[in-house]
Order: structure tokens, then sequence, then C-alpha cells
């Protein structure tokens, strides 16, 4: 008899996020239309292009250090203090990754022992439930409801923190409602915060995509700068997302004891793409303004046609993601998407693959032309409406 080795028990109790069936269907149907992707259709702005053929040409492609390019962090620092609120030492709180995903990893592993909790909005990016997992932490959804378009409750919150209780993350714009949470909610998680001695994890990738409010960062209240770790990157703001770098701003103290396990998983951001980085926080911004009217015209297009179709969907404040009620159709919204896929050849993502208060949605991204996004839309008319 031949013993067959395994992988770990770690593996094997996070398990396979959602949506990998379902990708795996798309990508074998050539022509389907991608509706649920979260990879932004513009192109990058010509001067982040030009900064890479730069330093491609200088032979700038060596490792840089772990914590990433200092003219990078400088940077970073600068935008943060000028836009953010954030006041940060370049030196010792900035940490570059590679990707937003690695900083949300590193913040994991370095928060988390097993057991601990971590309170999440539900519905939620669906990466973070196994990278809690992995890291043995568990994730606490806190639920927060359509028909108050999925913004936070700090009460919500409050009643749901235990002794195991770690972190707290908010994530705004978000990923998938485009809810864009109150400041002053914000200001009532930070206090919860200091309150129960917690860390508050604020993931703002999506700064730049804002419709209605304003964007708000936690680190920038009072007593709040150490016990936050701000996490943002360049991949939806400036359609970066292949280039692979994001960052992390924490204490001193936080991003040192990441050090180490940042250097194992991939030494340092791709060298390249921190001088392009760099590049989109120097060079002119105008082009950022130009990108958040394109993504609103989608949105109003696809408001009006869902309207039109009588489909009804929670308008979102930010982001480029509409969540649309597929409830009419009978089917689960996990049903509904294989359906879709099957019969109209239309792929999107859902709603149960972000938690359980988005069952019943699925997410419609706001990355294609508006002649795209029309003709995906009719197509899902005919299944919610058969």
């Amino acid at each position: 008899m031949v013993a067959v080795p395994t992988v770990s028990k770690r593996l094997r109790s996070v398990g396979a996020p959602g949506g990998n069936v379902l990708l795996e269907m798309f990508q074998r149907r050539p022509g389907a239309i991608a509706l649920g992707r979260g990879d932004p259709d513009l192109p990058a702005p010509p001067h982040v292009l030009a900064a890479a053929h730069e330093a491609i040409a200088k032979g700038l492609t060596r490792y840089t250090p772990v914590r990433g390019l200092l003219d990078l962090r400088q940077a970073i620092a600068e935008k943060l203090r000028r836009e953010n609120g954030i006041v940060a030492d370049p030196q010792t709180d900035v940490l570059v990754t590679t990707g937003t995903q690695e900083a949300v990893f590193l913040t994991f592993y370095a928060l988390l022992d097993p057991g601990d909790e971590v309170l999440l909005p539900d519905p939620y990016y669906n990466a973070y439930a196994p990278m809690i997992g992995y890291a043995g932490g568990v994730l606490v959804p806190v639920p927060t409801r359509p028909e108050r378009g999925f913004r936070l409750d700090p009460d919500e919150v409050e009643r749901r923190i235990t002794p195991r209780t770690r972190a707290v993350m908010v994530v705004t714009p978000n990923n998938p409602s485009g809810a864009v949470y109150d400041p002053d909610a914000l200001r009532s998680v930070a206090a919860i915060a200091e309150r129960h001695g917690l860390f508050v994890v604020s993931d703002e990738l999506y700064e730049a995509l804002i419709y209605r409010g304003r964007a708000f960062s936690v680190a920038s209240l009072p007593g709040m700068r150490d016990r936050t770790i701000t996490i943002n990157g360049f991949s939806k703001t400036y359609s970066m997302t292949g280039w692979r770098v994001g960052y992390l701003v924490a204490s001193a103290a936080v991003v040192g004891q990441m050090l180490t396990l940042r250097h194992a998983l991939t030494i340092c951001a791709p060298t390249v793409s921190q001088h392009a980085a760099m590049a989109a926080l120097r060079g002119p911004q105008d082009i950022l303004r130009e990108r958040l009217v394109i993504f609103a015209a989608r949105r109003e297009f696809v408001l009006r046609h869902l309207k039109a179709h009588g489909i009804s969907c929670v308008p979102p404040d930010g982001a480029f993601y509409v969540l649309v009620d597929i409830r009419a159709s009978g089917m689960t919204s996990e049903q509904f998407a294989i359906t879709l896929l099957e019969r109209e050849n239309v792929f999107l993502y859902p709603g149960s693959y972000f938690g359980r208060e988005a069952e019943g949605f699925v997410r419609v991204s706001l990355v294609l032309p508006e002649d795209v996004l029309g003709e995906g839309l009719d197509r899902m008319r005919r299944v919610v409406h058969p």
C-alpha cells in the first residue's frame, strides 16, 4: 500500500474562496461578457508608463529595501499628510508591499493569534476570510443592511465584541457594496476601539472613487495614529492592478515586527512598479478627476438601465461596483450567476461570495464601456424576469 501525502491542515481547513469555479467556467467561454471583475479597463496614466520605461532603461530592476524605496515612502507620507491628515515617518512607519492584498495578509498575521477575532462589516471582499483563517483568526461578520445602503452601524460593531476581539476592520468605500461610511460612524468605531483596546484596520483602496460623501481616515483622529493600520495602493486609483504595489502605514513598532515575514513572502515589491508608483503620486493628479467622471457616468448609466428593466439595486456611494437585487428570479445568487453564464454568456459574482448579507444580490462592475454594460444588463434582465 502506498501512503499518499497531504497538504497541511491549515490549507485544508481554510479551503478555496468562493468564485474559483465560476471563474474557471468563465475562462472556458471565449467572448463572454465579464460583468463582475474588479480590474479597471482604463489605462494607467501616461506618466506612470513613462516612469516604468525610464526605470527599465536605467537598469533599476534590482532588489529594493524590504520597506520599499525611500523616495516612494516619502511620496506616500507626503500624500497621507496632504490628503488624509495622517502623519507618518517614511523611515519607520510606511511599508511598501507587493499589492494591497499582501498588506492585508501581513496585517492579519501581525495582529492575530489562534482564536483571535476580527470584526468585519458584511458584505466583505471574499479574500479577507481565507487570510484571517490562514493567520488562525476568526472572522466575525458585522451585518450591514441593504435598506441602509450597506452602511456601517457602530452599535452592531460594539455588540459583537468579546474578550477574543483583536481588531475591527473597515473598508470604505466598500467592496462589494460601494458604501461610503459616514465620518461620524468611523469616529464611533474609533471610540469603541479605544474603549476596548483594539486595533482598527482601515482599507482605503477605493478612496479616489467617491460619488457621494467624502473620504475619511480613522488614523487622522486624535489617539488613533498608533492603533490604526491604514492600507492603500495603486491598483484601483491608477489602474495598476498587475503592477502589484501597495502599502500599509502603522506605528514603527508594528511595521518593524512585520519585516521578517514581509521579506519571507516576496522580499520587496517589483522595483519597476515602485518607480511607477512614485510617479503616480508625484505626477499630475487631474487624471483622477477625469477617471471619476467616467465611472460616475457609468454608474448613472447602470442605475438608469436597471430601473428601466424593473430591477432593484443599492446605489453605490463609491468604488466601481453595484449590488443588484436578483431575488425576483427565485434563485440563489450563486444559481443566478451560473445560469446567467450558461444561458447568456455573462460572468459576474454572486453576493453570497461576499458574505451572508449580500445573498440575493450579484455584483456588477463599472469597468466596461457603456455599450458592453448595456448588453450585459439586457442579458441579465432575461434571467431576472424570464
